[in-house]
């Protein structure tokens, strides 16, 4: 199977016009997005929390949290962000994908909007 990757862009809540934009990985076995930690700064968005997840090998690790607003493909929503390692490739969580009705086709390994965004 081929990696998907989509254009995001990533804003403060408070002041959309502070912003930065990125090529994420999408990544359908994760819940959250994560964002470079230095990039969510450079554009004022600081940790809220620590959350704790698996990661991919089984272990948990806690990490910064924080809500962002992310846009792609002509949508946006207010999401729960992670603040990666300064260097990490960034990754758009299911959650994102779910709430503005966008899916991944597994068939050819690209984003589809669905008719309707799922409320049940």
């Amino acid at each position: 199977m081929g990696a998907t990757h989509v254009t995001v862009a990533v804003s403060s809540p408070g002041d959309p016009e502070k912003r930065w934009e990125g090529l994420f990985l999408v990544d359908t076995g994760a819940i959250d997005s994560m964002v470079p930690g230095n990039r969510l700064r450079e554009i004022g968005i600081k940790p809220e929390g620590k959350r704790t997840y698996e990661l991919a090998d089984g272990t948990e690790v806690a990490m910064d949290v924080a809500v962002a607003r992310l846009e792609f493909m002509g949508e946006f929503v207010g999401s729960t962000v992670i603040f990666g390692r300064d260097d990490i490739e960034p990754i758009l969580g299911v959650t994102a994908l779910e709430s503005v009705g966008i899916e991944v086709d597994p068939q050819n390994q690209r984003l589809k909007r669905l008719p309707a965004t799922r409320l049940k």
